[in-house]
């Protein structure tokens, strides 16, 4: 822990005011097609965020933030495909990962939360204690940072977001406007639908539907989180779950 404070010092060019209040910085971007669930266009600074359910929408937001300069920091996530979030627009550069967190996860998130803007925490199906969840929502508003949790409960979360995938974009084409069979069984699968759900304190809930859409190979591949566009879908089977 102490080798992980002493390289957060460097990252910041702080080493003697680790835990300086930080000046407020502008809502943390999301992808444009998630916009209308985040009242002011972003997640705000200071805020802890639950999402779960599809993990496409953690890696765009991952992406977001990290494309526009956000410095992030990823625990327990030892599974994660940092591709899929570098075909959404991540930059690697501002993301630190630490994927086996030791038996305390939490901890090693609150340290993070003293260098990073964004600190992705994989709860790993545990609950953390009101007392501590109210800590370290403190610390989280204190230092303007975000905190995302997954994977578990944390008591007190001011906004919460869960993706279910609703149905698979059929496409024999390559491109992103290009139109497949809609048949079943026939072509290749070039993107998912999505239902994003949103619930805030003080808020109605509010969901859209999204499409993330794949064209390319290689070094030319793309990987768009964007409103439904109307191309053909074929239901999600639940036997096919595991795509989730």
């Amino acid at each position: 822990m102490a080798q992980l404070r002493r390289q957060l010092a460097v990252m910041s060019g702080q080493p003697d005011r680790l835990s300086a209040e930080r000046p407020d910085l502008p809502a943390i971007p999301v992808p444009v097609a998630l916009e209308p669930l985040f009242p002011a266009g972003g997640i705000a600074g200071g805020e802890v965020v639950a999402c779960d359910g599809a993990r496409s929408v953690l890696l765009s937001l991952i992406a977001s933030a990290s494309g526009a300069g956000r410095r992030i920091g990823i625990v327990g996530m030892p599974r994660l495909c940092l591709l899929s979030a570098v075909e959404l627009g991540a930059d690697l550069s501002r993301i630190a990962t630490i994927p086996y967190p030791g038996t305390d996860p939490v901890e090693v998130a609150s340290v993070l939360l003293d260098g990073m803007d964004v600190v992705v925490l994989n709860l790993a199906g545990a609950s953390v204690a009101p007392s501590r969840a109210k800590v370290l929502t403190g610390r989280v508003r204190k230092q303007s940072s975000t905190l995302i949790v997954t994977g578990g409960t944390w008591p007190g979360v001011r906004t919460s977001i869960d993706a279910e995938v609703t149905g698979y974009r059929n496409s024999l084409s390559h491109s992103i406007s290009g139109h497949g069979t809609g048949r079943s069984g026939m072509g290749r699968i070039g993107g998912m639908r999505l239902r994003v759900t949103a619930r805030t304190r003080g808020r109605c809930r509010s969901s859209v539907d999204v499409e993330l859409v794949a064209a390319g190979y290689g070094a030319a591949r793309r990987v768009v989180l964007a409103h439904t566009g109307g191309y053909p879908v074929v239901a999600a089977d639940p036997v096919l779950e595991v795509a989730n």
